[in-house]
């Protein structure tokens, strides 16, 4: 970097302009009078002028900038030099100028050639702004993991920094391209065109990934009309069309256009476009993968949530489900209730509990619900039913073993329901009289998934009118809360809830327990927690096969 020497050490021009140094002074040096004419000068600043003559014809040799600070100063008396220190172009170079002691309206003028400096300066202030709309476009970009409205901030973005009009196509939804267009200061639209992308130069390839094509060999004129969006100013001056790297294949590529009165696209201007396009490139593969994977989790959910109940062949189902954590949807308790083909066939309700919870918990759980359902032709005989699903879980690469209930449930003609229940490790299901009564049905059996077989017995039961039958998973009873925190909400707290729910309607019911059971944890962790009550209507609803068609209830 060269430095200014500075003014130099004389009193009077005159006596500057006597020394051997002033005229061998490195630097251009100009004496200029108090009207601003040169009086003198040394060999650099007359190559100096002699080049600004050239570049400027009829120019008078001086400068405007530095004749003008040269009139100012010689106008302010009394003001110091150093603080008239201008800067300004002299053919094409920037120069510096110091004035030296002046006497008699004569000023020297020290010029300082601060081309090489300003360029630096010029490049790092570019380069931190650039830095800057990289940072702010990664944030901004990945903010959103939605394709639409990533692919709208990055057109938006692109108008603002890089161009007057920006369009991002993506790839082709079946013959038709996706297209995200926005004007400099102006919002995003979307739009969907059947093009060929032949007829855009490079954009065929941008789509496929390859490197783009220099923006120089692209002819604005050639650009078909769907590219230049409406309200453009203008005829196109300059288009660069680069591809949008995605992770693996193209996530599609940009296209930013200038009108002819603004200067075309230069070399680090493309250079900065494909960094741009990189970053844009990797948000919208990220929300495009994220869209993938929340629609294939969709899909899965449906199948992994618990079913909404009513009423069946003239019996009133209910359920609740509660999962471990208040984020998740799923885990490890479940239930199930199969119509019989019409009134006369039986039922079958399932309601189980896989250890551990979360996903793992989830995915083992759609397994043994999956291969219920494939049992339902022997769902009569609860023991072969266990014993098969027993050995299919022996069979798998899961370490996992459930707790089940079954039970096959029928109305008879005079208003009651009949139920068979089987426990396999199971907590026995419990009756809630009309009367206020909790009994627990004989019912119990080995664990599924444990041992090379289960053993169970069936308890048989009926309800009458008004009855209720609850089926409840160990998250109730192992509900661990209270006044301080460590006490499980416990069987004898269930029964006492249930004492107080004769009568009352199976929805009722199980509202009532899993309230209880929240009230007891608090803000405490839990394991997941599922209800479901059978209940014999007080009346037999019109039409007692309404609701039966022969297939599980498994929607949500």
């Amino acid at each position: 970097m060269i430095s200014s020497p500075g003014p130099p050490a004389h009193p009077r021009v005159t006596d500057v302009r006597d020394g051997p140094s002033w005229q061998d002074a490195p630097y251009p040096v100009l004496v200029l009078a108090e009207n601003g004419t040169v009086v003198d000068l040394n060999p650099p600043a007359r190559q100096v002028l002699a080049d600004h003559r050239e570049g400027a014809p009829g120019a008078d040799g001086v400068p405007s900038w530095l004749a003008e600070a040269h009139r100012s100063l010689t106008a302010a008396a009394g003001v110091p030099a150093k603080t008239f220190q201008v800067s300004g172009e002299i053919a094409g170079r920037f120069f510096e100028a110091n004035p030296g002691p002046f006497a008699d309206g004569e000023v020297v003028w020290w010029l300082v050639d601060a081309t090489g400096r300003r360029e630096a300066e010029i490049s790092l202030r570019d380069a931190r702004e650039q830095a800057a709309i990289r940072a702010m476009v990664s944030s901004t970009l990945l903010s959103s993991l939605n394709v639409p409205r990533c692919a709208e901030v990055a057109t938006q973005l692109a108008a603002e920094h890089l161009a007057d009009a920006a369009l991002l196509v993506l790839p082709p939804v079946g013959r038709r391209y996706p297209v995200t267009q926005a004007l400099r200061g102006g919002s995003a639209t979307h739009t969907s065109h059947q093009i060929d992308p032949r007829d855009v130069p490079g954009l065929a390839e941008a789509l496929q990934g390859f490197p783009p094509v220099p923006a120089r060999w692209i002819d604005p004129a050639a650009l078909p009309g769907w590219v230049v969006p409406a309200g453009f100013g203008g005829a196109v001056g300059s288009v660069i069309v680069t591809p949008l790297p995605g992770h693996g294949v193209s996530a599609g590529a940009l296209i930013l256009l200038r009108s002819g009165t603004v200067q075309a696209f230069g070399p680090e201007e493309e250079a900065f476009t494909r960094l741009f396009a990189a970053r844009a490139g990797a948000a919208l593969s990220a929300a495009r993968l994220y869209s993938e994977q929340s629609a294939i989790t969709a899909t899965l959910m449906r199948e992994l949530l618990p079913p909404t109940l009513e009423n069946v062949h003239g019996v009133d189902y209910a359920g609740r489900y509660r999962a471990a954590s208040d984020h998740e949807r799923i885990g490890g308790d479940f239930y199930d209730v199969h119509p019989g083909a019409d009134a006369s066939q039986e039922t079958f309700v399932v309601l189980g509990d896989v250890a551990g919870k979360g996903l793992e918990a989830a995915v083992l759980t759609g397994k043994i619900r999956n291969t219920l359902h494939a049992l339902l032709p022997l769902a009569s005989d609860h023991e072969q039913v266990l014993n098969l699903l027993n050995g299919a879980l022996l069979s798998s690469h899961h370490t996992r073993f459930a707790t089940i209930v079954l039970a096959c449930v029928r109305r008879e003609d005079d208003g009651r329901v009949r139920l068979r229940l089987t426990s396999a490790g199971h907590m026995p299901p419990l009756i809630v009289r009309t009367d206020g009564r909790v009994e627990e049905a004989a019912t119990h059996g080995t664990l599924v998934g444990a041992l090379s077989s289960v053993t169970v017995q069936t308890a048989e039961e009926w309800l009458a009118p008004g009855e209720t039958c609850l089926l409840y998973t160990d998250g109730i009873t192992e509900a661990r809360g209270g006044p301080l925190g460590d006490e499980l909400f416990g069987e004898h707290r269930l029964l006492r809830a249930l004492e107080e729910c004769g009568g009352m309607p199976g929805e009722a019911v199980v509202e009532r327990v899993q309230m209880l059971a929240a009230q007891w944890l608090g803000n405490g962790s839990h394991d997941d927690m599922a209800t479901l009550a059978i209940s014999a209507p007080r009346t037999a609803p019109p039409g007692a096969d309404r609701s039966g068609n022969g297939h599980s209830r498994r929607t949500t």
